[in-house]
């Protein structure tokens, strides 16, 4: 990433140190606002005092667009940092849904205050914004989106654009509405400039649009933008009237959080409030101590398993030899089921009503992974030990690996019915469960084949 390259930044760099605002501004014209903040955001002074003098000496409209770039933990810092007048002047030149995520940052204290300083009307889109639940479409839309109404004339749906389209977040594509505001079409600008300025819009657009409801999960709203390859997704409330849309690069931002959080869970690893950089100690122990726990008390069972064959232990020695081999087969072939199960439950690939078909053909590939890794290991297990080991050893792996597949596969989906989301169907997790299984299983079948 560009922040990495100190060459890449260097002639900023220099601007800063001379403290001269006329150069800042000039060496800051040569980069785009995301850069400028990851520029700011990895500046080495704590207080944020050194990003806050390049913040503050660029074009307010530039301003807004990096202080949207930056991420919540350096937001909360500039908050503090920036007069409540100056903080509003940025505030307002950010998009709606910008803004309402910056609100949200806030405490009680500083909201009240900076929405004081606010004209009536980024109050009131601040107020209906901040208003829906996090993690929905609501809360996720921006209001800046272009629209034209049922009935005008290709001509005036133009004129309508040209008036409002630097206040928009996309202009490509224009929603149709109706007298009550309720969405019934969407017109592209390709079609508006290409047609009679007299054509009428309405025999233009295009219908049965895909859309979403204030209240659908984010996590739905990306996936929708990504199947039908959406520049934005209109957003309607429970009258269908259109209240917002949701752009490609907000999805984005969605997906990566989910993933984020998915691969978090997947680790037991609990949310984190912060980026790991600025994550507290303590924040870290709390996010992982709980699931470590959990699992220690889980492996007990795996040394009460261990103990409880003592005797056949003792009487074959060599057994010992195979078992991290074994145990490690199982808790991997389970950890692969459940990361694809995990994966196709989120992407909508599978559903819970798939289980059956797809235990089915997990038992199939599970056995023939089975039946060539306990031909892998039978040739250890027979310069190592012998014929008789290397068959207890052979027939272990293939239940061992089969019993792993299994219970990855099917966890995902009981966790899913029982409205858990499957990303807790964890590695770790699902590596426990087939250490005291593998134990079990290994012991048992040499009991049985050994005569003990």
């Amino acid at each position: 990433m560009a922040f990495l390259d100190s060459d890449f930044f260097q002639p900023l760099d220099s601007a800063l140190v001379s403290g001269d605002p006329e150069a800042i501004r000039a060496a800051a014209a040569a980069f785009n606002a995301a850069d400028l903040a990851e520029f700011i955001e990895h500046t080495h002074d704590e207080d944020g005092r050194h990003g806050l003098k390049l913040l503050q000496s660029l074009p307010m409209e530039l301003q807004a667009k990096v202080f949207g770039y930056i991420g919540p933990d350096m937001q909360r810092v500039f908050a503090r940092l920036i007069p409540n007048r100056e903080l509003a002047g940025i505030v307002t030149d950010m998009s709606a849904d910008e803004r309402a995520d910056f609100f949200n940052l806030l405490d009680e204290n500083q909201q009240h205050a900076l929405f004081q300083s606010l004209a009536s009307r980024e109050r009131e889109d601040l107020r209906r914004l901040a208003s829906f639940e996090e993690g929905t479409a609501g809360a996720l839309m921006t209001s800046d989106y272009a629209v034209v109404s049922s009935g005008m004339t290709v001509a005036s749906a133009l004129a309508l654009l040209r008036n409002t389209a630097p206040d928009k977040e996309t202009i490509y594509q224009a929603y149709v509405v109706d007298q009550d505001h309720r969405l019934i079409g969407v017109i592209s600008l390709r079609n508006l400039i290409t047609s009679a300025p007299g054509a009428m819009v309405d025999g233009l657009m295009a219908t049965g649009l895909v859309s979403a409801h204030t209240h659908t999960e984010q996590e739905e709203v990306a996936r929708l933008i990504s199947r039908y390859d959406l520049l934005a997704l209109p957003i309607v409330d429970d009258d269908e009237r259109l209240v917002g849309i949701v752009t490609y690069d907000d999805a984005m931002d969605v997906a990566e959080a989910e993933a984020t959080e998915d691969m978090h869970k997947g680790a037991t690893v609990g949310r984190l409030e912060t980026g790991l950089k600025t994550a507290s100690p303590f924040s870290l122990y709390r996010s992982r101590v709980q699931w470590l726990v959990i699992l220690v008390f889980a492996n007990i069972f795996t040394g009460a398993s261990i103990d409880h064959f003592q005797q056949t232990i003792s009487s074959h020695i060599a057994l010992l030899f195979f078992m991290p081999l074994l145990i490690a087969s199982g808790g991997n072939a389970g950890a692969q089921s459940a990361t694809l199960m995990v994966r196709g439950l989120a992407t909508g690939d599978v559903t819970a009503k798939d289980w059956g078909m797809l235990l089915g053909k997990d038992i199939l590939v599970a056995t023939g992974l089975g039946l060539t890794m306990a031909a892998a290991v039978t040739v250890v297990g027979v310069v190592k030990a012998g014929p008789d080991i290397a068959t207890v050893v052979a027939i272990s792996m293939l239940i061992v690996v089969l019993m792993g597949s299994i219970i990855g596969m099917l966890l995902p989906f009981l966790l899913d019915k029982l409205q858990f989301d499957p990303a807790t169907a964890s590695m770790p997790l699902i590596t426990t469960i087939a250490d005291v299984s593998g134990v079990l299983i290994y012991f048992t079948v040499a009991s049985v084949v050994l005569g003990l």
